[in-house]
């Protein structure tokens, strides 16, 4: 039972030893902290932190285009205009053009011949400038000069955009012959030359 306080003696010897070693080398032994001045710090702890920090700002908006749409007064195409982001597409032109007149252009007698819940199903096949347009079958709930017009006026938006040129018909994805200014059915894509005759003048 007395080896336990042989062993704690001998630890306290060799802790002095140590220190009177530690004193005897020249190593200073501070009695606590004390402050360093900024000179005596090593290189790099007293500088500013480089690092920043850039927040990214919102996407900026898309610049602003004015669109004609082509609207019927005295059963004639007359050309109303909207604005849309720029550039214009084919199926935000013809959305506008489905919307039909605003309220105050109503009231001067503007109107829309295509048929109402007429929906938009595609705008393809923009080739060459040749688009296709996939109307729903309301499209076709119209007959006689009021189906011309309603005709004119999809074609005529479409091709006041600058990268088209000739339009092709389709209903519910099946393609349609249409009738021209004269009642002509054609197959193939119709241009705004084939209903200029219903564009009232200046409109054009």
């Amino acid at each position: 039972m007395r080896s336990r306080p042989v062993a704690l003696a001998a630890l306290g010897v060799a802790v002095v030893l140590a220190g009177g070693a530690l004193a005897g080398c020249g190593v200073p032994l501070d009695a606590g902290p004390h402050r360093l001045a900024a000179g005596d710090l090593p290189l790099g702890l007293t500088a500013a932190p480089t690092t920043t920090t850039t927040e990214a700002g919102p996407p900026s908006p898309r610049a602003a285009a004015v669109i004609q749409v082509y609207l019927v007064a005295h059963d004639r195409l007359i050309a109303r205009s909207r604005v849309v982001p720029s550039p214009a597409t084919a199926s935000e032109a013809l959305g506008l053009l489905l919307d039909g007149a605003t309220v105050p252009e109503a009231a001067f007698g503007v109107r829309s011949a295509i048929p109402a819940g007429t929906s938009l199903l595609g705008v393809h096949q923009i080739r060459g400038g040749r688009a296709t347009v996939d109307l729903s079958t309301d499209f076709a709930q119209t007959g006689g000069a009021d189906q011309i017009l309603a005709i004119a006026q999809v074609v005529y938006t479409l091709t006041s955009l600058p990268d088209v040129v000739g339009v092709s018909f389709e209903l519910a994805g099946q393609p349609v012959d249409v009738p021209t200014a004269d009642g002509t059915l054609v197959s193939g894509p119709v241009g705004s030359q084939d209903f200029a005759a219903l564009v009232a003048p200046g409109s054009s």
